[in-house]
């Protein structure tokens, strides 16, 4: 199986060589690795060109087009280089020699369309980040995580079909994207792969949970943190843009307005300080009209 391997770069200095040596010595070998840079001001490119390997391909935007639309340039590449298959993978990560040549085998033994590892935390080691996921109706179908945040103790080590998996590590066949498409590039970061991965659920597609392979994530390391203004504002845009996008209006009016109220909830009860609510206020009006502009 020949594999494209697409990662996203913007300012990943700090964690490239890492990715990179756990990527050039995977016993699967039959692979392209696409980076696509999404305008890189430290010495990320410069890391990457002392691997003078001839299977690693720069691909360098001019300015920074998202996550989303970075991995599907990539994906185009290694669909028309004739890669049979497409693994998204995040640079902040570190893993075993064996990952490709794992997740290649499970995807032909269990027949599936989409296969994804075990994640652990890479501080941790034995912390589980996911175990593959589902999607929450009580909570407008977000996206979710098997086993987030538990010490691994093999409670998630049984192979199994899942709804969800994180793009942080996900391969997927080339007839996915005839069937479904690419990733929505206005999302630009966070939601775009549960996005889809709910796409690819109704559609009836086969998404494994591979626990035999795994690998190491270093979560958010890249984007400040999960409580960074950047993730709180695109994290709560795309929830609104992903509600309206796939559940339509009609049926976002229970999950809207229970939104506010969580909201208030949380401002009252001080989990949230009031910049915070007034960031995430903000955020929600810009996923309205994210969905108002794609619909119009």
């Amino acid at each position: 199986m020949k594999i494209g391997a697409v990662t996203v770069t913007y300012n990943s200095a700090q964690v490239i060589d890492g990715f990179m040596a756990s990527m050039l010595c995977q016993t699967h070998s039959n692979f392209i690795l696409y980076i696509v840079d999404n305008t890189s001001s430290d010495q990320t490119l410069e890391r990457v060109a002392q691997h003078k390997d001839p299977r690693v391909s720069v691909m360098r935007n001019q300015k920074n087009v998202g996550i989303a639309e970075a991995n599907n340039q990539g994906t185009k590449a290694a669909l028309d280089a004739g890669c049979e298959a497409v693994l998204f993978v995040n640079n902040d990560t570190e893993f075993e020699p064996f990952l490709l040549e794992k997740l290649a085998a499970g995807m032909n033994e269990h027949t599936a369309d989409m296969i994804a590892p075990k994640i652990l935390f890479y501080d941790g080691q034995q912390v589980i980040w996911s175990a593959g996921g589902g999607f929450s109706p009580l909570k407008g179908y977000a996206g979710y995580h098997y086993g987030l945040g538990q010490i691994d103790r093999g409670q998630f080590d049984a192979t199994r079909r899942v709804d969800h998996a994180p793009a942080c590590c996900l391969l997927v066949r080339k007839d996915v994207f005839a069937k479904i498409g690419f990733m929505d590039s206005r999302y630009f970061v966070y939601h775009d792969d549960t996005d889809f991965c709910y796409r690819a659920k109704r559609a009836g597609l086969k998404l494994i949970y591979l626990p035999s392979a795994s690998l190491l994530h270093k979560a958010s390391s890249l984007t400040g943190g999960p409580e960074s203004d950047f993730s709180v504002r695109y994290r709560t845009r795309n929830q609104i843009y992903f509600m309206l996008k796939h559940l339509g209006l009609w049926r976002t009016l229970f999950y809207l307005p229970a939104f506010q109220v969580r909201l208030l909830v949380r401002l009252i009860s001080r989990k949230i300080d009031f910049p915070g609510f007034l960031l995430r206020e903000k955020a929600f009006a810009e996923g309205w009209k994210l969905w108002k502009h794609s619909a119009a």
